[in-house]
């Protein structure tokens, strides 16, 4: 009997999880005896795959966090290599998290294991000089975007472009009746979905001058009404107080609050005023034109504006090469500002945009988790 394959790997964050469990999927299709180990989710566990540590124990976020979770992180580092010193993995798969993977690839490639790191570091936006400590941790880069190949090639380091799962996911033309239905909204009302961010700081920074936004547009539409998802309980708290600060907002409003419907909220919307991020991909992919803020720490921006060398930082502007969407940065993001910019969109004709993000679309929809598999199966018997 043949020794079945063995397949390392480690997704640090929800995220992560999410994009590798299509691939373990497609893997355990090809191969149901692989061993598929390392670090990882529920969804990757569902998948098939062996969680060995609690992927909690790296998802940690901020500077002061991470060195306050510095001795459990190194811990599971140390053990998850002597794990696969005493049981090698035929290949290994850093999935993102690249302050743990990219280490964890360097010492198993090292020991003549191939190793590839999924999600390539924004290298094409900032220190691109990291593209050489990624050289030494990883055989090949699986990147989701089409125009990180040009850094790569410029380095001579192997890159696949697999396309995005969630371009895969997401339906060429959503459904927007049926989000409407899911959520209780009035087919014939017009609607701005509201998303502050998924994170404690972002949403107290930016849900402020959003709702000072909606309160202006209210001013002028009545007719708009506001859908605010929440991304969890947490989110949901925390937005429910600081409407409730807002003189009541909620109560004074149209507003609709709900948990974990982002999505859906998207795709029942026709506008989208969004903290920027991997929300702004989403949305694109939802077809919804959109305004993407962001507010960062005076001496954070001061930094970046020296280190940030892309044209742009929102997703579907990089994509396109070309300002497609508002992007607002700091003294940009008022509320006279995005009423504007959000009440144009409700007033203009926004097929010319819709047919863009469409051409974007079909760009990233290259069925990701089996482009991802066979990029693995090759350094498997590479």
């Amino acid at each position: 009997m043949s020794t079945p394959i063995r397949i390392g790997m480690v997704a640090g964050e929800p995220s992560g999880d999410v994009l590798a469990a299509g691939m373990v999927a497609e893997l355990k299709r090809q191969y149901p005896d692989a061993i598929i180990e390392g670090i990882g989710g529920p969804n990757m566990i569902d998948a098939g795959f062996h969680s060995l540590f609690d992927m909690e124990t790296l998802s940690v976020m901020g500077l002061v966090e991470v060195l306050s979770h510095l001795p459990a992180i190194l811990k599971v580092k140390k053990q998850l290599l002597a794990h696969f010193e005493q049981n090698p993995p035929d290949v290994f798969v850093g999935i993102d998290a690249p302050d743990f993977n990219l280490r964890v690839e360097k010492a198993l490639k090292a020991r003549g294991i191939n190793t590839i790191h999924y999600v390539s570091p924004t290298v094409w936006a900032w220190r691109e000089k990291r593209i050489h400590k990624i050289a030494k941790a990883a055989n090949r880069v699986l990147g989701l975007f089409p125009f990180e190949q040009k850094v790569y090639d410029k380095y001579n380091v192997p890159y696949t472009f697999v396309g995005h799962t969630m371009a895969d996911a997401i339906a060429i033309e959503p459904d927007q009746q049926a989000a409407r239905k899911t959520l209780g909204i009035n087919d014939a009302a017009p609607v701005l979905a509201v998303l502050p961010g998924s994170r404690r700081g972002e949403v107290d920074t930016l849900l402020p001058v959003f709702l000072e936004t909606i309160e202006s547009i209210h001013a002028k539409r009545s007719d708009i009404q506001f859908l605010i998802p929440a991304a969890n309980e947490h989110r949901l708290a925390q937005i429910k107080a600081l409407l409730l600060e807002a003189d009541n907002a909620e109560a004074r409003l149209p507003i609709q609050v709900t948990q974990g419907t982002s999505r859906d909220a998207m795709i029942a919307s026709d506008v989208i005023l969004l903290a920027s991020g991997t929300a702004t991909l989403e949305a694109m992919l939802c077809k919804r034109p959109m305004v993407a803020a962001y507010l960062l720490a005076p001496l954070t921006y001061k930094i970046m504006q020296r280190l940030y060398k892309a044209p742009f930082f929102t997703l579907p502007n990089l994509l396109a090469d070309e300002a497609i969407i508002p992007e607002l940065l700091q003294e940009e993001v008022n509320a006279e500002n995005m009423s504007n910019q959000l009440l144009n969109f409700f007033e203009s004709d926004n097929s010319a945009l819709i047919a863009r993000f469409t051409d974007l679309h079909h760009t990233l929809k290259c069925n990701a988790d089996k482009t991802a598999a066979k990029a693995v199966v090759e350094e498997l018997f590479a």
